[in-house]
This record gives structure tokens, C-alpha cells and sequence, in this order.
């Protein structure tokens, strides 16, 4: 038996309300990005739901660990195994990627960086055969917020082993890709209900960015989102167009959370749809 061909779903617009107050926190959580390999996306079609906004989630969610200091991990399957590493899976799955080992590679979109940690997959869960506990203890870490695939196998028993190690195990609802709409639904209330607060990505931003405040002048405007382009401020003009200076939907996602944080009702759409920093500092007045 091999993975099925997986046909096309929406991401859950609704999540399972948590049962405790757990949030994530910079100073003790860490991400893992489990298992965005070529092999395993490849069973979806790349263009189609839920690919495009799963990558784009998860590329948001990274990029705001990596502004609030939260360290990154991935997992990924070896393209080579024996069979005695590969054991009991070969029995379920056959040989899976290592039939196809030049697909082992994350997908380019979410390729691991020199800061980043890849961490060998061996079963269902990434503590199995891993040093993974380890480097959370050495890292004063107790949360894991998980995203990639496959919700109802490896990243549901990852959270169940988290939550049996005393690791808080927050799993991101519209940033996890399963085999079907129902096994996604099935796994994040598995999840919500025995071991681990299931959260939307615009959740975990705010939760990880840096104490809310709104800019207090258009200078101000500048310089946060100078920052957020990594240009020097002096290079932007009131009505320059910022999508010429890189600004994307994942760096925008994070201005429009960090922005709700501090009070502001500013749409992620409405930024999109007027990209010059006038533009935002009227929508910011208006919002205040």
C-alpha cells in the first residue's frame, strides 16, 4: 500500500475550540515543519487547495519565529533506508521515498535555512529516533507549534508525544494538509480534545509578535516597515508602490496582525489593495 492520489479540499475556515488557556510564547516555544518534502506534496495537486495557502502559512509562520527569536526545526524523511530502518512502515506504506529518493528535498518554497535544524524522520513522530527532546530542553523550549503534513498521521501522534513529554503541543489548523477534508477534521479534534490547543495562523502571528504598539507618525510607518523589507528607510517615499521593494502577502500578513494586536482594525486586503505608506497611514488614522 502506498499514499493515495489526494484530491482537492479547502482549509478548515473553523477550528475546534481549545480546552486550556495555552498560548505561545517566544521565549518557550520552538516550530517544527514536518515533513514539506517533494515526496509527500507531490500526492497533491501543487496548484490547487490546499497547497498554495498551506506553503503560504506556513512561510508566515516561520518568518515570524525568525523576528521574535523562536527557533526552527524541520522534519524530512531520509531518501535512503534499510529495511531495518524502515521496518514496520515498509510493511504499511512499501517503500515510499526511497523509491523516489531524489524527492526527498523539502519543497523549494520552504527550503531549510544554515539557522534551521533538519531533523532525520524515522516513524510517525518526530521524537522516535530523534534527538529532537534534547535540543528543546537545551534550548529552555516546552512548546512546539507543528505545521506540514500529514495531520492524521505524523503531526497528531508528534503532538501526542509532545503532550506526554510535558511539551505544550500547539497544532496549526489551516497550516497542516491531510489526505482528505475529513482526516483533517478528524485530527485537529482528536488534537483540541486530548492533547493540544489547535490554532489558526493569524493566531500564532499575533501571539508571537513584539508588544502591540501602532506607529505614531507617518516617520514612524516608515521605519517599521523598512525594517520589515530589510531597505533603509530613506529609500521609501510616501507613495512609492512597496510590492516594487518586496512586500508579499506573508510579510503583509504579518504587518496586519501585528497592527490588530495593538487595536487597529486594519484589513489584510485593504493593505494589499493600497500599498504605499499614505496609503496605510490614513487606513491606520482611521482604524486608531
Amino acid at each position: 500500500m502506498s499514499i493515495p492520489r489526494i484530491a482537492s479540499y479547502p482549509l478548515p475556515a473553523t477550528l475546534p475550540e481549545p480546552r486550556v488557556a495555552w498560548r505561545p510564547e517566544p521565549g518557550r516555544a520552538a516550530l517544527l515543519i514536518h515533513d514539506m518534502q517533494q515526496y509527500f506534496v507531490d500526492f497533491y495537486d501543487a496548484d490547487a487547495a490546499p497547497i498554495p495557502a498551506l506553503v503560504g502559512h506556513i512561510q508566515a509562520l516561520r518568518a515570524a519565529c525568525d523576528a521574535a527569536g523562536v527557533p526552527v526545526y524541520y522534519t524530512a524523511q531520509p531518501g535512503e533506508q534499510a529495511l531495518a530502518d524502515r521496518a514496520l512502515l515498509q510493511d504499511w506504506w512499501g517503500p515510499g521515498i526511497t523509491a523516489s529518493p531524489e524527492a526527498a528535498p523539502v519543497i523549494a518554497q520552504l527550503a531549510p535555512r544554515d539557522s534551521d535544524t533538519v531533523l532525520a524522520k524515522w516513524r510517525y513522530s518526530a521524537f522516535k529516533k530523534s534527538d529532537l527532546l534534547e535540543r528543546l530542553q537545551a534550548q529552555g523550549r516546552d512548546q512546539l507549534i507543528i505545521c506540514g503534513i500529514y495531520a492524521h498521521i505524523g503531526v497528531m501522534t508528534t503532538a501526542l508525544e509532545a503532550f506526554m513529554l510535558d511539551i505544550q503541543p500547539f497544532v496549526i489548523g489551516d497550516a497542516v494538509a491531510d489526505f482528505s477534508e475529513d482526516e483533517h477534521a478528524m485530527a485537529l479534534n482528536w488534537i483540541a480534545g486530548r492533547c493540544g490547543v489547535v490554532l489558526a495562523t493569524n493566531q500564532v502571528l499575533a501571539a508571537l509578535a513584539p508588544s502591540a504598539a501602532l506607529p505614531a507618525s507617518l516617520a514612524a510607518l516608515r521605519s517599521e516597515v523598512a525594517a520589515l523589507l530589510e531597505v533603509p528607510a530613506s529609500d521609501l517615499l510616501p507613495d512609492d508602490n512597496l510590492l516594487d521593494y518586496g512586500l508579499d502577502s506573508v510579510r503583509l500578513m504579518m504587518l496586519a496582525e501585528r497592527w490588530k494586536a495593538a487595536g487597529a482594525k486594519v484589513a489584510f486586503v485593504a493593505l494589499g489593495e493600497q500599498p504605499t505608506l499614505t496609503a496605510w497611514w490614513a487606513l491606520l488614522a482611521g482604524a486608531r
